[in-house]
């Protein structure tokens, strides 16, 4: 029993046993400060299923050795590029949303195509540039948005403004396709959000068949150890571009995914705080630099997003201020500073 006890807290490290302790415990506590644990439940449930897509399209980059991807905005960008078409197009409803990732997808090929082949020339200062390519990327395309030919009324600024806005509400088009469907309801509080979890099982199940693949094979071969695959005759460059295109993409699904349970499309400098929470759920899942996996994404998305989502509620009801939005930063930076901590201490470990 005590040699069973002692591996579970070796898998599972205490870091890690603990914050899901604290998570426990603010669950416990809800009752006691005037908060109904079934909203509380369903929140996390909704902030779950909003994050996990973007924590999963770490996993293809991770594996290949490519590093932790701080260029996320990319991706973003280009979910951004297709939810803005779709409602110029005025396509709504699933359709609307579906359209909206069809034309993200292609976007996102050709970026993450570029941001392979420029992390190839870079090998060993990946996550440097990739931070670099997030920054630009953003700032290029805050230029764009004042630029490009879009005429819907509902994101150009009104009264002659010129350019879109820098929030774009998606009420009247694909506001909750996913989180509407198949909702199971449980008494007049608890709601899960079937068709978003759903969608993430499908993106899961999408990952883990392409990693059982010939090429998802090679890629994995290729994040173990370089000299290796290529000495077995794999293109490393080329597995590498794919798993970062493969990356792009699922970051332009999961913007899309975020956006349709938010309400919102963030524009302009949105993208620029999406990468760094995202690390940090999953390295707070268990993953590292060099390995990657999908359970890693759901322990570290629900752990982030739980304490994340619990802590502003419960310290607001204890000291009957609202202060949610300064706890909120707190409790992020507070969580994306240990993962990245966490994360160096590897490094020197290993070396």
């Amino acid at each position: 029993m005590k040699a069973k006890f002692a591996e579970f807290i070796e898998n599972a490290g205490w870091p890690r046993i603990i914050i899901g302790l604290f998570l426990l415990s603010l669950f416990i506590m809800t009752p006691f400060v005037g908060l109904r644990i079934d909203n509380s439940l369903t929140d996390v449930i909704v902030r779950f299923g909003m994050n996990s897509v973007l924590v999963l399209s770490m996993v293809p980059m991770v594996q290949a050795g490519t590093g932790l991807n701080f260029g996320l905005p990319l991706g973003v960008v280009a979910g951004l590029i297709g939810a803005v078409t779709s409602i110029e197009i005025g396509t709504k409803g699933f359709l609307g949303f579906l359209t909206a990732i069809l034309i993200a997808i292609p976007f996102a090929a050709i970026f993450g195509y570029g941001y392979g082949k420029l992390l190839n020339k870079v090998k060993g200062g990946e996550m440097m540039i990739a931070t670099y390519v997030g920054f630009s990327s953003v700032a290029f395309m805050s230029i764009l948005w004042l630029i490009l030919p879009y005429k819907s009324p509902d994101m150009i600024w009104a009264y002659g403004g010129s350019g879109l806005r820098t929030t774009i509400s998606v009420e009247n088009y694909w506001f909750n396709v996913l989180n509407d469907f198949l909702k199971i309801k449980i008494g007049s509080h608890f709601e899960i959000p079937t068709g978003m979890i759903l969608f993430f099982a499908l993106m899961c199940l999408i990952v883990w068949l392409f990693f059982r693949t010939k090429t998802g094979t090679a890629i994995t071969a290729v994040g173990a150890n370089q000299d290796f695959a290529r000495a077995a005759g794999i293109n490393v460059d080329k597995m590498r571009t794919i798993s970062v295109v493969f990356s792009t993409i699922l970051a332009a699904v999961g913007i899309v995914v975020y956006q349709q349970s938010f309400g919102f499309i963030q524009l302009y400098l949105g993208p620029f705080y999406m990468a760094f929470p995202t690390v940090a759920a999953i390295l707070l899942g268990g993953a590292s630099v060099h390995k990657a996996t999908i359970t890693n994404v759901l322990i570290g998305t629900f752990l982030f997003q739980g304490i994340l989502t619990m802590t502003p509620s419960v310290i607001n009801n204890i000291i009957q201020t609202d202060m949610s939005e300064t706890i909120r930063i707190i409790v992020s930076n507070g969580m994306i500073l240990y993962a990245l901590t966490r994360t160096v201490k590897a490094k020197k470990v290993k070396s």
